[in-house]
């Protein structure tokens, strides 16, 4: 399985310096992820076409939207529709991220409403998963991965593995410069594992991805961890010169 290193620019870069951040990272990559790997840019919507169109030249790499609306189109001011992520021509969508779940107001089921949606119009799907402060130091974490994950993924079949992929991120690690120990990684990553075979009764490769702080100076060590079949990566992502040192640790 490639590793899949993706990019979340949150609300960053306009479409001119979207344009300008991968062209970069194209030339200091040579116009590929390296072997064995994969690189997913989830762009702000005024940017995607123009991230789209930059990252044609690029070999091994792909564009996701950051959200999207459950629904074909609609009186809903202010959202996008897979339809429009699609012509802008992104491949992938983020869904649960946690600045969607804390900040926003999503709730599980919702979250789940737009993954399936996602999925079930052609879209590849990244859900976030993760525990926040007081939930870890109470001791939940199981608990609250298998809320996440089974409510989720409630009524999606294996057909849907291809087109799937997690990223834990624990929210006390998110912006705060403070990274997870690797064993709460293994920890984590080992729990959603199991979630996931007991979701669809077998064995799956579904990337699971860490994101929280995930810097130059840690992604080695996080990547070499079994069951880490990538990172989402925030800040880091931001500048093609430290992205591109995540892609190649």
């Amino acid at each position: 399985m490639r590793k899949l290193m993706a990019a979340n620019w949150k609300m960053y870069k306009t479409s001119t310096e979207a344009t300008a951040t991968i062209e970069k990272l194209s030339t200091l990559l040579g116009g590929s992820a390296p072997a064995g790997r994969e690189v997913l840019i989830f762009a702000p919507f005024t940017a995607l076409e123009a991230a789209a169109t930059a990252m044609r030249t690029f070999h091994n790499g792909s564009v996701g939207a950051q959200n999207m609306y459950p629904a074909e189109e609609g009186a809903f001011t202010g959202e996008i529709s897979p339809a429009m992520i699609k012509s802008c021509g992104a491949s992938w969508v983020l869904a649960g991220h946690s600045e969607r779940r804390h900040l926003l107001g999503e709730n599980d089921d919702f979250i789940g409403r737009k993954l399936r949606f996602a999925l079930e119009k052609n879209l590849n799907v990244m859900l976030c998963v993760g525990e926040t402060l007081e939930e870890r130091e109470r001791g939940e974490l199981p608990i609250v991965l298998e809320r996440q994950i089974t409510l989720a993924l409630a009524g999606v079949t294996a057909e849907a593995l291809p087109h799937l992929a997690l990223a834990y991120e624990p929210v006390w690690a998110i912006g705060t410069g403070r990274t997870a120990e690797m064993d709460d990684i293994q920890e984590a990553h080992s729990l959603l594992k199991s979630l996931v075979k007991k979701h669809f009764g077998k064995d799956c490769k579904v990337p699971i991805l860490y994101g929280g702080s995930v810097k130059a100076e840690n992604a080695s060590a996080i990547l070499a961890l079994d069951n880490v079949d990538g990172v989402l990566v925030g800040g880091a992502s931001l500048q093609a010169e430290s992205f591109t040192k995540i892609v190649t640790a």
